[in-house]
């Protein structure tokens, strides 16, 4: 079995393994900054001149289909992509729009107990994400 997360990942979820599909899926890997297509097509550019942002969009749409990753939505409707498939959540600042994952099982454990009392008529459930807003600061 190869060692490239990326083969390994496409590989998995019976994708066709291909140079642009494996780049492509390294990029969200490798950045954590839940980049954009046009982030994806400025990385890439170099080493595959030819490829189109449509073909990027595509991809990328394969790609959220099969699981492999998660669309984010950014307050200014900007779509961005998800490599991390641990369940998470997203910090998202408003002045800078960087978005960052946040991890906090009694959060999730919080949001499902309170699902399981209250629920939605008319509608199930399948999962759940918060995407908290506010303003990263420098000071730990």
């Amino acid at each position: 079995m190869p060692d490239n997360p990326a083969i390994v990942i496409l590989t998995k979820h019976g994708l066709k393994v291909t140079p642009q599909r494996i780049a492509i899926l390294e990029v969200i890997l490798n950045l954590k900054e839940h980049p954009t297509a046009e982030t994806i097509c400025n990385h890439l550019r170099p080493g595959y001149p030819n490829l189109s942002i449509a073909t990027i969009y595509k991809t990328l749409d394969t790609f959220a289909k099969k699981g492999i990753i998660r669309k984010v939505l950014s307050e200014t409707d900007t779509m961005r992509y998800d490599g991390v498939a641990e369940k998470h959540h997203h910090l998202y600042s408003t002045d800078s729009g960087r978005i960052e994952d946040y991890y906090d099982e009694d959060l999730n454990k919080v949001i499902e107990n309170y699902l399981k009392r209250k629920r939605i008529p008319n509608f199930t459930i399948e999962d759940f994400k918060l995407q908290l807003f506010g303003k990263f600061t420098d000071k730990q």
